[in-house]
């Protein structure tokens, strides 16, 4: 057998290979999350099933398109230009995708996210400003259909600088100038990125405490009941202990579909 039939060979069974293990992924995922489920503290949304984002940053849109084959329907991207691009690529092949936002979101890219094919919620909203930017152009937006946007209000739960988020001082305010000022957006939750420095032996995390004590104040102020105000908390790493605090809502990238693969920057 010739060297170049043996490469070409190689090639097809690791990308086999590679294709089965992200199913089984998926599906080890899958089972994580309704073990965690049933494991549940809290007495909220008991009868729910935590909705399983599939973080696909750095990953080709072929890998998006094989766990969408397995049954995945919620997807989510870090950078505008990736999740502009595969929204695009995999219009016509994932026709009932569901595209979460849960990156940093400037005002300057806000016009680019919204022109994504199947945007189903911005998870980062972080500041009035913010806010008002997307309201504004959501409704000029060709994807527009008379149907406000579903939206998150992001908060910094830890108080880390390099993290974006309103503080917790200020996530009421925040939340109601979503919910009064932007008749264009939907408010459905909070959202926040857990310390990834802390030592789950020695308790539960405090930012997803924290998050949560956010949700009962903005069920209070609001008249909202439990199923009113989701809860996005949990990533790879602690998706399973944000599930048994109560978050509605994880984000799973890497445990999925492998490390992520950074370009190379010159020396």
């Amino acid at each position: 057998m010739s060297g170049g039939i043996c490469k070409f060979l190689k090639r097809v069974m690791s990308t086999a290979s590679s294709n089965s293990n992200l199913v089984e992924n998926l599906s080890s995922v899958k089972d994580r999350v309704a073990s965690s489920a049933a494991k549940r503290t809290s007495k909220d949304n008991l009868t729910l099933l935590p909705r399983l984002v599939c973080v696909g940053k750095t990953k080709p849109a072929s890998d998006i398109q094989l766990v969408y084959d397995a049954g995945q329907r919620h997807f989510g991207e870090n950078y505008v230009n990736e999740i502009v691009e595969k929204s695009h690529d995999l219009q016509e092949t994932c026709p009932d995708i569901k595209w979460h936002f849960i990156g940093r979101l400037q005002s300057n890219k806000v016009g680019k996210l919204l022109g994504c094919p199947n945007l189903s919620l911005i998870e980062t909203i972080d500041s009035e400003k913010l806010a008002d930017r997307v309201d504004k152009l959501w409704v000029s937006s060709e994807r527009y259909s008379g149907t406000p946007l579903n939206v998150m209000v992001q908060i910094n739960t830890s108080n880390e600088e390099q993290k974006s988020g309103v503080s917790t001082e200020k996530a009421l305010d925040l939340v109601e100038h979503v919910m009064v000022k932007c008749e264009n957006l939907h408010f459905t939750g909070v959202m926040t990125i857990g310390s990834f420095s802390h030592d789950y032996s020695t308790g539960p995390n405090p930012d997803f405490l924290t998050l949560l004590q956010c949700k009962e104040k903005v069920m209070e102020k609001f008249s909202l009941s439990s199923d009113d105000v989701e809860v996005s908390m949990g990533m790879s790493n602690d998706f399973e202990h944000a599930i048994e605090l109560g978050s509605t809502n994880v984000r799973v990238g890497s445990t999925i579909f492998g490390a992520r693969e950074y370009a190379s920057k010159p020396s």
